[in-house]
């Protein structure tokens, strides 16, 4: 069985920082992207906007870890918001009644983002 990798990169302006993260998030790689998040709000940024374009797997560990990061984050006085989710974590995250956590109000499957049908535009 081989084992899950996350990619994590930042990139800083000001009090606000793009997380891009790339591959899977699963129970192994949830605490990297639970690292990197919580340095984000410990370096005194107030808006993190996460890009999931190139995620490739996400389960209810990566879930959490956006729930518990949005708490984190809100309890600071910042924001975080997930932009580009796979249409099944966005579906997902609809269902149960998350979608604070997305950018904007999520497209479902008919409003797919433009030349990319599995992921959702927001």
């Amino acid at each position: 069985m081989r084992s899950a990798q996350l990619n994590v990169y930042r990139h800083d302006r000001g009090t606000r920082a793009l997380i891009t993260l790339a591959g899977e998030i699963d129970l192994a790689t949830a605490p990297l992207l639970c690292s990197a998040l919580t340095t984000c709000v410990h370096d005194g940024i107030r808006t993190v906007d996460v890009d999931l374009t190139a995620v490739t797997f996400c389960d209810v560990s990566g879930l959490n870890a956006f729930l518990a990061l949005s708490r984190l984050a809100t309890d600071a006085g910042a924001t975080l918001k997930l932009h580009y989710p796979p249409l099944t974590l966005a579906r997902i995250i609809e269902i149960v009644g998350a979608c604070f956590l997305l950018h904007e109000l999520h497209a479902t499957t008919q409003n797919a983002r433009p030349g990319n049908p599995g992921r959702a535009s927001v």
